[in-house]
Protein backbone atom coordinates (compact mmCIF):
# COMPACT_ATOMS: atom_id res chain seq x y z
CA UNK A 1 0.00 0.00 0.00
CA UNK A 2 2.85 2.38 0.85
CA UNK A 3 4.49 1.77 -2.53
CA UNK A 4 1.24 2.71 -4.29
CA UNK A 5 0.96 5.95 -2.31
CA UNK A 6 4.57 6.89 -2.99
CA UNK A 7 4.12 6.15 -6.70
CA UNK A 8 0.94 8.24 -6.89
CA UNK A 9 2.59 11.13 -5.04
CA UNK A 10 5.58 11.03 -7.37
CA UNK A 11 3.34 10.84 -10.45
CA UNK A 12 1.24 13.82 -9.29
CA UNK A 13 4.28 15.93 -8.46
CA UNK A 14 5.79 15.26 -11.88
CA UNK A 15 2.47 15.91 -13.62
CA UNK A 16 2.02 19.27 -11.91
CA UNK A 17 5.60 20.26 -12.70
CA UNK A 18 6.37 20.99 -9.08
CA UNK A 19 9.70 19.12 -9.16
CA UNK A 20 10.38 19.25 -12.90
CA UNK A 21 13.22 21.50 -14.04
CA UNK A 22 12.17 24.88 -15.30
CA UNK A 23 12.32 25.53 -18.99
CA UNK A 24 13.33 28.77 -20.61
CA UNK A 25 10.45 31.19 -20.22
CA UNK A 26 11.30 33.46 -23.13
CA UNK A 27 10.70 32.59 -26.75
CA UNK A 28 13.61 32.54 -29.18
CA UNK A 29 14.26 35.79 -31.02
CA UNK A 30 14.71 36.35 -34.74
CA UNK A 31 17.41 34.03 -36.18
CA UNK A 32 20.12 36.73 -36.35
CA UNK A 33 19.47 37.88 -32.79
CA UNK A 34 19.16 34.30 -31.48
CA UNK A 35 22.55 33.49 -33.01
CA UNK A 36 23.98 36.49 -31.15
CA UNK A 37 22.32 35.26 -27.92
CA UNK A 38 23.92 31.83 -28.37
CA UNK A 39 27.38 33.33 -29.03
CA UNK A 40 27.10 35.43 -25.87
CA UNK A 41 25.78 32.47 -23.86
CA UNK A 42 28.82 30.41 -24.93
CA UNK A 43 31.09 33.05 -23.33
CA UNK A 44 29.33 33.00 -19.95
CA UNK A 45 29.83 30.33 -17.27
CA UNK A 46 26.81 28.69 -15.66
CA UNK A 47 26.63 29.68 -11.99
CA UNK A 48 25.54 26.16 -10.98
CA UNK A 49 27.52 23.81 -13.26
CA UNK A 50 30.70 25.92 -13.25
CA UNK A 51 32.32 23.89 -16.02
CA UNK A 52 29.68 24.54 -18.67
CA UNK A 53 28.61 27.61 -20.54
CA UNK A 54 25.12 29.03 -20.11
CA UNK A 55 24.23 27.76 -23.59
CA UNK A 56 25.31 24.17 -22.79
CA UNK A 57 24.03 23.82 -19.23
CA UNK A 58 20.70 22.10 -18.54
CA UNK A 59 20.21 23.80 -15.15
CA UNK A 60 17.34 26.16 -14.43
CA UNK A 61 19.83 28.84 -13.36
CA UNK A 62 21.46 28.69 -16.80
CA UNK A 63 18.01 28.96 -18.42
CA UNK A 64 17.36 32.08 -16.34
CA UNK A 65 20.72 33.55 -17.39
CA UNK A 66 19.95 32.71 -21.02
CA UNK A 67 16.57 34.45 -20.68
CA UNK A 68 18.35 37.51 -19.28
CA UNK A 69 20.74 37.52 -22.25
CA UNK A 70 17.75 37.35 -24.61
CA UNK A 71 16.08 40.20 -22.73
CA UNK A 72 19.20 42.38 -22.93
CA UNK A 73 19.67 41.62 -26.64
CA UNK A 74 16.02 42.57 -27.32
CA UNK A 75 16.56 45.79 -25.36
CA UNK A 76 19.30 46.71 -27.86
CA UNK A 77 22.31 46.32 -25.56
CA UNK A 78 25.73 45.74 -27.13
CA UNK A 79 27.71 42.57 -26.53
CA UNK A 80 30.13 44.45 -24.26
CA UNK A 81 27.26 45.88 -22.20
CA UNK A 82 25.74 42.41 -21.77
CA UNK A 83 29.06 40.89 -20.69
CA UNK A 84 29.63 43.82 -18.31
CA UNK A 85 26.15 43.25 -16.85
CA UNK A 86 27.01 39.66 -15.91
CA UNK A 87 30.54 40.57 -14.72
CA UNK A 88 29.02 43.24 -12.44
CA UNK A 89 26.71 40.67 -10.85
CA UNK A 90 28.90 37.53 -10.76
CA UNK A 91 32.43 38.91 -11.00
CA UNK A 92 35.15 38.12 -13.53
CA UNK A 93 34.61 34.43 -12.74
CA UNK A 94 31.49 34.32 -14.93
CA UNK A 95 33.60 34.62 -18.10
CA UNK A 96 34.71 31.30 -19.55
CA UNK A 97 37.57 33.11 -21.29
CA UNK A 98 39.30 35.63 -19.00
CA UNK A 99 39.93 39.11 -20.35
CA UNK A 100 43.49 39.83 -21.44
CA UNK A 101 44.14 42.72 -19.08
CA UNK A 102 45.85 43.30 -15.73
CA UNK A 103 46.75 40.16 -13.78
CA UNK A 104 45.05 37.97 -16.41
CA UNK A 105 48.04 38.49 -18.70
CA UNK A 106 49.73 35.76 -16.64
CA UNK A 107 47.01 33.35 -17.74
CA UNK A 108 47.57 34.23 -21.39
CA UNK A 109 51.36 34.56 -21.43
CA UNK A 110 52.28 31.99 -18.78
CA UNK A 111 52.14 28.92 -21.05
CA UNK A 112 54.12 30.69 -23.79
CA UNK A 113 56.82 31.75 -21.30
CA UNK A 114 57.03 28.21 -19.89
CA UNK A 115 57.44 26.64 -23.35
CA UNK A 116 60.09 29.16 -24.41
CA UNK A 117 61.92 28.72 -21.09
CA UNK A 118 61.80 24.94 -21.45
CA UNK A 119 63.23 25.13 -24.96
CA UNK A 120 65.97 27.42 -23.70
CA UNK A 121 66.92 24.97 -20.94
CA UNK A 122 66.90 22.04 -23.35
CA UNK A 123 69.08 23.86 -25.87
CA UNK A 124 71.50 24.97 -23.14
CA UNK A 125 71.98 21.33 -22.10
CA UNK A 126 73.18 20.38 -25.57
CA UNK A 127 76.81 21.50 -25.40
CA UNK A 128 78.85 21.34 -28.64
CA UNK A 129 81.68 18.79 -28.71
CA UNK A 130 85.21 20.20 -28.39
CA UNK A 131 87.20 20.50 -31.59
CA UNK A 132 88.78 17.26 -32.69
CA UNK A 133 86.36 15.09 -30.70
CA UNK A 134 84.54 12.39 -32.62
CA UNK A 135 81.06 11.44 -31.50
CA UNK A 136 80.65 7.80 -32.44
CA UNK A 137 79.21 4.83 -30.66
CA UNK A 138 82.49 2.94 -31.02
CA UNK A 139 84.30 5.56 -28.94
CA UNK A 140 81.88 5.17 -26.05
CA UNK A 141 82.85 2.59 -23.40
CA UNK A 142 80.67 -0.50 -23.27
CA UNK A 143 78.61 -1.04 -20.11
CA UNK A 144 80.51 -4.24 -19.28
CA UNK A 145 84.02 -2.77 -19.42
CA UNK A 146 85.52 -1.31 -16.23
CA UNK A 147 85.52 2.46 -15.94
CA UNK A 148 88.67 4.27 -16.99
CA UNK A 149 90.83 5.46 -14.10
CA UNK A 150 90.34 9.08 -13.18
CA UNK A 151 93.18 11.54 -13.55
CA UNK A 152 91.93 13.46 -10.51
CA UNK A 153 93.83 11.60 -7.74
CA UNK A 154 94.12 14.68 -5.53
CA UNK A 155 90.54 14.38 -4.26
CA UNK A 156 90.67 12.76 -0.78
CA UNK A 157 87.07 11.57 -0.97
CA UNK A 158 87.76 9.79 -4.24
CA UNK A 159 90.83 8.16 -2.73
CA UNK A 160 88.81 6.93 0.27
CA UNK A 161 86.16 5.45 -2.00
CA UNK A 162 88.81 3.65 -4.07
CA UNK A 163 90.37 2.21 -0.91
CA UNK A 164 86.97 0.89 0.20
CA UNK A 165 86.35 -0.68 -3.19
CA UNK A 166 89.72 -2.45 -3.16
CA UNK A 167 88.86 -4.32 0.06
Amino acid sequence: MNAVLVSLTLALSLATGQFAPQQAASDPLAPAREARVQVLAKKLRCAVCQGLSVADSPSSMARAQLDKVRELVSDGKTDEEIVDYFVARYGEWVLLEPRAEGFNWFVWLGPVVLVVGGLFVILRQRQPLPEGAVATEAAAPSPTSPPAPSTDDADPYLQAVRRELER
